[in-house]
């Protein structure tokens, strides 16, 4: 499974917001700490299979899977790269990594 870095990964989403972050964790997670970008949604890891049909359009774009630390969000790549999407990519390191390295608002949970 191919990984991204959260320098990269901010990188990208300020030059290309046709990538989707495709959050897996569960949605109290989400309000404790969070990336703000416009092309993202949240479907907990533990529903993704039966909610697919959410971002079947995206299917041969690039999407970057992130939970809490990068455990879940393998997790989804591994479940979506054998459902046929394309370019799927772990954000190494999930929310956490983004919170010390990029946005030290954030808090580390």
């Amino acid at each position: 499974m191919e990984e991204i870095n959260v320098e990269d990964f901010k990188e990208k989403i300020e030059n290309n917001n046709t990538v989707l972050l495709l959050d897996v964790r569960e949605p109290f997670e989400q309000y404790q700490s969070n990336i703000s970008y416009d092309n993202s949604t949240l479907i907990p890891v533990g529903e993704l299979g039966d909610r697919l049909d959410e971002i079947e359009d995206h299917k041969n774009g690039e999407v970057v899977c992130m939970c809490r630390s990068g455990g879940r969000s393998a997790d989804a790549c591994k479940l979506l790269e054998k459902e046929g999407f394309e370019n799927v990519k772990n954000l190494k390191g999930g929310i956490n990594e983004w919170a010390k390295k990029i946005d030290t608002s954030l808090p580390v949970y």
